[in-house]
């Protein structure tokens, strides 16, 4: 279990913990003061916080979002149908008709919340299933069969029954009659342009037939209705770059005279329309042929540059493209204004189909031919995948195969989905090889482990900052407090969920954790002993054992030993300048109250940045050696124990963080509690542990917690800040926004209002020297470079057309700013 209510293995947490747990929950003015101290009083305190505690919850909304509730009293291991029981308490819906979604899946019976991941406060959707229909009666069920036999429904009308309408009409098209015809303006073997359906380019042919379509039965030859002579025209073509392709169909509008007469420079004009080189994919390269209709035109005394845009189907085109073979560009030939073109023409020059192998045919290439072996032999035995267009020979698959495969669509063994792995609605999940290696899965207990919060996972990460950050957090202040070990986790400060030592061997240990530790390990608030990880047994699922062996300066704890400014020692070192070494984020938490004065009263603390002085091997209590590291603070931020540090806090309005939704969830909990037993109703209203008071008002009891938060004084903004946000007048109407935050009180909201507004839309990430468009949006200068190079010249935000001639410039205010609400943001960016 997590954060001290639950001992070793489950069992009973010492007697302060569990009062300090009742008081929280507003159930220890229940119990009587003289009952507390015996045995019988300690269990009796046990169950009631069993029954009381808040372990996990979730949001259950229905499809529509019209209704949202939470589900209260829930471990990661509850199987669905218990689920469901729950569900139809707050829902009122059946569990037979309850269908249950999460991220997609259909949630079904047998399984658990950790079977579908399901973390806390996370949301699962439910669909209420229709009733199922009386069954008719015989008198009924006959009226009704006597019309829907014949395949009609009641609703019908007579003219439906009667109607043929729909059917054979959609074949219509393919019983088009055509006939071979001289009308067209391409003669058979003239050579001629095609512009192909895909590209849009316009490639070399020769017209081998020519059709036209035949008038029906019941049109008239005097039709007052005649098309145009190309527009029920057909040719049959093939292109002279791929005769495998064999014989093509085309439609007139896509055929034209074949180009061959080059361009001179000194005759493009801004304007005319003509053919022209150019590689959509790579525009540096040689490519198909388009018709370009030029734009800009520039010579200078050592290059010649021309302009254009690129014309594709349906009316797209590339706009402002260079044009690079300006020596090549081909006048479009009009219908009739020369004789047609029957012999052996020249041929253009076209970029390769491969751009890896050259279109050469003795070399071997895996892009245009076998994928597995590279040779071009035997194409009549290669298949080609329908999802990575790649081809391969039959006998080079694994296992090979004998002929083409029947089916219309075939995959290749990298892109095939294997559907053995696919859940289809209604069935059982597929047994997980990761989950199956999982201790919990191999271990024969049934202890329920799922209740504690270390299990629930990180509903959010800190990407800020790396992970192998060393150093404060940007935007967490000394004196930040978390309830839950999971919400240090996800703030960055502390990201494990249980071990005390966050480090790697070879860099060094970012951030450790005061817990329970040891019982010779001494706190003096500035300075600390921290004794050193491993020599226990945790095989299977345990989260602590008794020491069993000695500790070694490996893992964790060489890289704790590594912040010492000192040459690593396996029999320990002294730093010569201990403020030389590298920081270490120190996180306090409520267990160790039992060995420090200095540990909060609930929950988690961040203290600030810690330096080690010395490390050392001893042997400890257990007997076993441990490794002993002392470290001093060095911080410029005030202690959170002291005055200064406590005026700090409160200027700052740092209050206890809970999870989201966890005050609600402890609401509803204490709302739709059952009354205690009469003998729990006996005892005074008020009682008093320590230096801590609660009144108890009855079940109508509000929260503490929530009147603290009424109670907090707005943030003042420094007097710095507020004039470097003056001088940002770029972003005048962001920062009203975010200003008027302020008035909400705690220091942290306004830092996400910040987060918030200046978020670059394209890494998702704080603004790092920040860019302000002409449309007022902010952008991180790599971000915008980065555009830049790609040929993007837009606002990624607004997609308003930026001005790229000029470099771009750093909003500074800004980036003030930002450094001093996140010092050090900048790292690893």
């Amino acid at each position: 279990m997590e954060s001290g209510i639950f001992g070793e293995g489950g069992s009973l947490p010492p007697l302060p913990v569990l009062l300090r747990g009742l008081q929280d929950l507003g159930l220890l003015g229940k119990l009587d003061i003289a009952r507390r101290a015996t045995l019988t009083g300690i269990s009796l305190c046990f169950s009631v916080f069993l029954q009381h505690i808040g372990i996990m919850w979730i949001q259950v909304r229905t499809m529509d979002g019209k209704e949202t509730h939470t589900v209260n009293s829930l471990s990661r291991l509850t199987k669905v149908q218990e689920l469901r029981k729950k569900i139809e308490e707050l829902f009122h819906v059946e569990p037979q008709l309850q269908r249950l979604f999460y991220r997609g899946k259909q949630m079904e019976d047998g399984h658990t919340l950790f079977d579908y991941d399901v973390r806390l406060n996370d949301t699962i959707q439910l669909l209420v299933r229709q009733s199922l229909a009386l069954p008719l009666s015989t008198k009924e069920r006959d009226s009704e069969l006597s019309d829907s036999d014949s395949g009609y429904g009641v609703g019908h009308s007579e003219s439906d029954k009667s109607s043929t309408h729909g059917e054979g009409t959609a074949d219509g098209d393919d019983k088009t009659v055509w006939e071979d015809t001289d009308l067209g303006l391409y003669k058979v073997n003239e050579y001629v342009d095609v512009r192909d359906n895909i590209f849009g380019a316009w490639f070399e042919a020769q017209v081998v037939q020519v059709q036209k379509k035949a008038l029906s039965e019941e049109e008239p030859c005097s039709s007052s209705a005649i098309m145009a002579p190309e527009d029920d025209i057909m040719y049959h073509i093939k292109y002279d770059d791929y005769p495998e392709h064999g014989v093509d169909i085309v439609k007139a509008k896509n055929v034209r005279a074949r180009a061959r007469t080059v361009i001179p420079w000194e005759d493009l004009e801004v304007g005319q329309v003509v053919m022209a080189n150019y590689n959509v994919d790579y525009p540096r390269k040689r490519g198909f042929w388009y018709d370009v209709e030029i734009c800009r035109k520039r010579q200078t005394r050592t290059a010649r540059e021309l302009y254009g845009n690129v014309m594709l189907l349906n009316d797209s085109q590339l706009n402002n493209c260079r044009i690079i073979f300006v020596d090549e560009v081909l006048k479009i030939e009009l219908p009739n204004e020369r004789s047609p073109l029957i012999g052996s023409p020249s041929r253009r020059k076209s970029g390769p189909s491969c751009q890896y192998c050259k279109d050469d045919e003795n070399k071997p290439c895996r892009k245009c031919a076998c994928h597995i072996c590279g040779g071009r032999e035997a194409p009549e035995k290669q298949v080609l995948c329908d999802e990575c267009d790649m081809a391969f020979h039959l006998y080079c698959l694994q296992p090979p195969l004998t002929c083409v495969p029947p089916e219309p669509e075939w995959y290749c063994p990298s892109c095939r989905t294997d559907s053995s792995e696919v859940v289809q609605a209604g069935e059982k999940l597929k047994k997980s090889k990761k989950k199956a290696k999982m201790a919990s899965a191999t271990s024969s207990s049934r202890r329920d482990w799922g209740k504690g919060m270390a299990c629930v996972g990180r509903t959010t990460e800190c990407t800020i900052v790396p992970a192998n950050h060393f150093g404060p957090i940007p935007g967490v202040p000394v004196g930040t407090m978390w309830r839950f070990r999971v919400q240090v986790s996800e703030s960055g400060v502390h990201r494990p969920h249980v071990a005390g030592i966050h480090g790697r061997s070879n860099d060094g240990a970012y951030s450790l954790v005061l817990a329970g530790g040891y019982e010779d390990d001494v706190d003096n608030g500035n300075f600390f002993t921290y004794t050193g990880s491993g020599g226990r047994d945790l095989s299977g699922n345990k989260r602590t054992a008794g020491q069993s062996s000695d500790q070694k300066l490996t893992n964790n704890n060489r890289a704790l030993a590594l912040n010492c400014h000192s040459p690593i020692n396996e029999k320990g070192a002294e730093a010569e300048d201990w403020r030389q070494g590298k920081p270490v984020r120190v996180v306090r938490n409520m267990k160790g109250g039992k060995h420090s004065k200095y540990a909060p009263a609930e929950g988690n603390r961040y203290d600030g940045i810690y330096k080690v002085v010395k490390y050392w091997p001893e042997k400890g209590k257990s007997g076993f050696i441990v490794w002993r590291y002392l470290l001093r603070r060095d911080d410029t931020e005030p202690e959170p124990w002291t005055r200064e540090g406590k005026d700090r806090t409160r200027q700052l309005g740092l209050t206890m963080q809970y999870p989201e939704g966890y005050l609600e969830a402890l609401a509803n909990k204490e709302k739709n509690r059952k009354r205690p037993a009469k003998a729990l109703e006996q005892g005074p209203s008020s009682s008093k542990i320590g230096k801590s008071k609660r009144k108890s008002t009855g079940p109508a009891t509000t929260s503490p917690r929530v009147s603290k938060k009424s109670k907090l004084e707005p943030y003042t903004l420094p007097l710095q800040q507020a004039n470097l946000i003056k001088e940002d007048k770029g972003n005048a109407k962001l920062w009203d926004d975010v200003l008027s935050s302020l008035q909400d009180g705690p220091y942290q909201i306004f830092l996400s209002k910040v987060k918030e507004a200046f978020q670059c839309i394209c890494c998702q990430e704080l603004v790092f020297r920040p860019v302000t468009t002409v449309c007022q949006h902010n952008v991180c200068k790599d971000c915008l470079d980065r555009s830049f190079r790609a040929q993007v010249f837009s606002c990624p935000a607004c997609r308003y057309d930026l001005d790229h001639s000029s470099p771009t410039r750093v909003n500074q205010p800004l980036q003030t700013i930002l450094n001093q609400l996140f010092p050090g943001y900048g790292s690893g960016r």
